[in-house]
């Protein structure tokens, strides 16, 4: 199988590289990311494996089609930025849908505490001998009630994790998992009651701007909101209205609406042009880090594993347990 891989940085490589030989894939290595423009480049492979910001709308499907090519591997478990719809009975999309829940939720643990605790604002005054303890009060975890949105792997790992730290966790999922140390209550009740509040769903029609300027209002003053899921689960603008209005302790964000041509790039020596990223980064009480709750060696590892297994499935006529249909989008 000929595989063009897009959107590569050099981690992608040191496990691709060496698995993509072993299965016997002649493996392309493309930095640029997967779009209209560049969407070319897959004529003669037979797949395309592509991440989180890169983008396949219907357009691009029928050209793939009009290509050959068979798959779209997707190394990651989310699959909004696929026309799921329009690729049915046309290209088969495979994605990783497990690679390590662990390190997302620890991820976002560590975006708590640090945001809490305002540990990054510490060490930058301490290295320059400011001592000043003056702005950097927190809160005890400890007793206090956490709200969970979304109960998958990673949900429940950020459970056992907050339920370590003592805190009455509540949760929401439409599909609610039997035997967690959590209590399941309704959206409404979780955004009145929840000092915490960290999001770990997928991205669809029901859950665009999940948290928006209704939730917010419904929040507690002081809230903690922690997003290491998709950026489109929180309205930026509505937060940004809720940051002004005083309404938040902290947020972290591994995620963000329009990180798409930002986020994995060295930007520093450029104009950022998006006055809502920019006003967030003026909040000294905003931590905004550019979509790493993943990158664990332990999950790159198993990513590159799941996407080259589901790769060798296809090519060998086994059972595509990964596939993504378009009942998953529903």
């Amino acid at each position: 199988m000929k595989i063009a891989f897009y959107g590569t940085k050099p981690y992608d490589r040191i496990w691709f590289e060496p698995m993509g030989k072993e299965y016997g894939f002649d493996i392309h290595f493309i930095e640029a990311a997967c779009n209209q423009e560049t969407i070319f480049m897959a004529k003669g492979y037979d797949a395309i494996c592509i991440f989180v910001n890169d983008h396949v709308d219907a357009q691009m499907i029928d050209v793939l089609y009009e290509m050959n090519v068979k798959a779209i591997l997707l190394r990651s478990a989310g699959f909004n930025n696929v026309d799921v719809k329009a690729a049915e009975d046309k290209i088969v999309i495979l994605r990783v849908p497990s690679y390590s829940p662990e390190a997302v939720a620890e991820f976002s643990m560590a975006l708590l505490l640090t945001i809490n605790r305002m540990t990054h604002r510490a060490y930058n005054r301490t290295r320059e001998f400011n001592m000043s303890l003056n702005g950097l009060m927190g809160m005890d975890l400890y007793e206090k009630t956490a709200g969970v949105i979304g109960t998958g792997k990673i949900g429940q790992a950020m459970i056992r994790i907050l339920n370590g730290f003592q805190t009455h966790v509540l949760c929401y999922d439409p599909y609610p998992v039997e035997g967690l140390e959590a209590e399941y209550v309704s959206l409404d009740e979780l955004f009145k009651n929840s000092d915490i509040i960290t999001l770990h769903c997928p991205l669809n029609s029901e859950t665009r701007h999940l948290i928006n300027r209704e939730a917010i209002m419904t929040m507690k003053k002081g809230v903690y909101l922690i997003n290491t899921s998709r950026g489109g689960l929180i309205d930026t603008e509505a937060l940004i209205a809720g940051m002004l209005d005083g309404k938040f302790g902290g947020v972290g964000l591994d995620v963000y609406e329009e990180e798409e041509g930002v986020f994995y790039e060295d930007r520093s020596n450029d104009i950022i042009v998006d006055d809502n990223l920019a006003r967030l980064m003026t909040f000294p009480n905003v931590l905004v880090t550019s979509h790493m709750g993943f990158f664990t060696r332990e999950a790159m590892q198993a990513i590159a594993l799941t996407t080259l297994e589901n790769a060798y499935a296809l090519e060998n006529g086994l059972p595509l347990v990964n596939r993504v249909g378009v009942e998953m989008t529903q």
